[in-house]
């Protein structure tokens, strides 16, 4: 309504369902000849399990966008120049990937924050692998830290974090349109190509922590990632 565009089209996605991510790329593919950009943005904080045993968030913070990317990435290739933006967070900061143990809930009374932190460094070293194996194809990627943005993210946080988390999202935080503009640079901003598998903030590149840097971490979860998702081995990295 607010574009005037009468060619968006809507097509349900659910992240926590690795059948309906299969079930969407499956009927996109068969619409749909073309695919210049895609962005990742969907992102939960969150306790409990998906139907397929995974941790809730991290499945659709990380593997659920893992997933749809490889099924989606040929039309990508072949529709080049092409674009993957995946939205992280400087929370990454705090993030610990038990790679033995991708997948499951952390422990410890602040499981589903660690979790949230976990899948958004998954994030970064998402898009570091991706736009490694990328390189020379005309697909670029890009990862974003939108800022602290006054959304329903962590809308099940706990009660007795409400009282804070309420006035302090509304007053402090960005809107959702200011939270919009760093996704929107990098999706659409000419001359990024060589900055691909960069970290971008405020419209411009930044430098992640040590953690989100770790190429050697980000091969390992891409194994790991397609081991969990039953794909077909992209790398030849052997993890034990």
């Amino acid at each position: 309504q607010d574009t005037g565009n009468p060619e968006v089209l809507f097509m349900p996605l659910d992240l926590s369902s690795l059948h309906s991510v299969h079930t969407f790329a499956t009927t996109f593919l068969q619409q749909e000849p073309h695919l210049h950009l895609l962005i990742n943005n969907a992102g939960v904080s969150a306790g409990g399990t998906t139907e397929n045993g995974f941790s809730l968030t991290f499945q659709v913070n990380h593997l659920g966008h893992f997933l749809l990317t490889q099924l989606l990435l040929q039309r990508l290739q072949s529709s080049a120049p092409s674009r993957v933006v995946i939205v992280t967070s400087s929370a990454h900061c705090a993030g610990r990937l038990r790679m033995a143990e991708l997948g499951r809930s952390p422990p410890g009374p602040f499981a589903a924050f660690q979790d949230y932190c976990d899948s958004k460094l998954a994030n970064m070293l998402h898009v570091r692998q991706l736009a490694a194996n990328l390189q020379g194809t005309g697909v670029t990627a890009y990862a974003v830290h939108p800022g602290f943005v006054n959304t329903q993210l962590f809308r099940h946080a706990p009660l007795w974090l409400q009282p804070l988390w309420t006035p302090l999202s509304r007053f402090c935080f960005r809107s959702p349109a200011e939270g919009a503009r760093t996704v929107l640079f990098c999706a659409t901003q000419d001359g990024l190509e060589p900055l691909s598998g960069h970290y971008f903030a405020d419209c411009r590149p930044a430098r992640p922590w040590a953690q989100g840097r770790d190429d050697a971490a980000a091969r390992e979860l891409w194994v790991r990632s397609e081991r969990l998702l039953r794909l077909q081995p992209s790398l030849g990295t052997a993890v034990e």
